[in-house]
């Protein structure tokens, strides 16, 4: 099963993530050696102190984090591109903005172009942030979290070890460990992904007759393009829902490939 039977790449700037010969879950084994040889272009200026609270705002404009005290900002729409900031009345185009409260821990993040960090975010490092995604109050990346362009990670949503495709969203209430959300994912609030069995063991499934050891400890689940949870869905450790496939609220997803348009109740 590889990544084209789930995902349209050929916009993803990450694409090069999932070998075209390799199952879809080697992308998740191959996220550390990825985002460990990253070149990030925030440099966080020594006077800000990471793991500390951020007492003021900034903005990340001109590959340079600024005191946002010299900018206006109208906070619009961030996934329409309507953050808007500007500087003594010009429009700083690109300008992305991390609001006071919020905690940056580690020097290997990237924030894109028209992003938003909202105050009480901590984002651990390595993180990748794309253009024109907002990260919310509350939310938390626990490190080696990879999101696309016009992303939400919403408040109180835990994220660990997981690739977000393009306008992929996790608006509340979270829990993404080990996993992939396909362009246009959409999850309800309080969507769990469990992603390892008490046993510890590898996770295993089977499709059309064919056995899959994955390899992995811990993998959580994988939705197509366009696929949906609803409220308080959980998926059990090794789960991929097919493209628009859809979870129903409050149902639990067995583990294994549950096909394209499938509807899970």
């Amino acid at each position: 099963m590889q990544a084209h039977h789930l995902f349209d790449l050929s916009s993803y700037r990450h694409a090069s993530l999932f070998p075209t010969s390799e199952p879809v879950w080697s992308a998740l084994q191959n996220l550390k050696i990825y985002m460990n040889t990253y070149d990030y272009t925030l440099k966080i200026p020594p006077e800000i102190k990471t793991g500390s609270l951020l007492a003021d705002p900034l903005v990340f404009f001109e590959d340079r984090l600024q005191p946002a005290a010299a900018f206006s900002i109208d906070y619009g729409d961030t996934t329409k591109g309507r953050l808007c900031v500007k500087k003594n009345g010009q429009l700083c185009d690109g300008a992305s903005v991390i609001m006071a409260g919020a905690i940056l821990i580690g020097s290997r993040i990237e924030i894109g172009r028209g992003t938003l960090i909202e105050g009480g975010a901590t984002i651990k490092a390595p993180a990748i942030l794309g253009d024109q995604t907002e990260v919310r109050q509350g939310a938390y990346l626990r490190g080696y979290c990879l999101v696309g362009d016009r992303c939400v990670v919403g408040h109180c949503t835990e994220v660990k070890h997981t690739i977000f495709l393009d306008d992929a969203k996790a608006g509340h209430f979270a829990y993404l460990g080990d996993s992939i959300l396909g362009n246009n994912a959409n999850l309800g609030a309080g969507t769990k992904f469990a992603n390892l069995k008490f046993t510890s063991e590898n996770i295993t499934f089977t499709k059309d007759s064919h056995f899959f050891d994955t390899g992995m400890r811990k993998f959580g689940a994988i939705l197509g393009d366009h696929a949906q949870t609803g409220c308080n869905a959980v998926t059990n450790p090794g789960t991929i829902l097919g493209k628009r496939a859809v979870l129903m609220p409050n149902t639990t997803a067995l583990p294994g490939y549950h096909q394209d348009n499938d509807l899970i109740r």
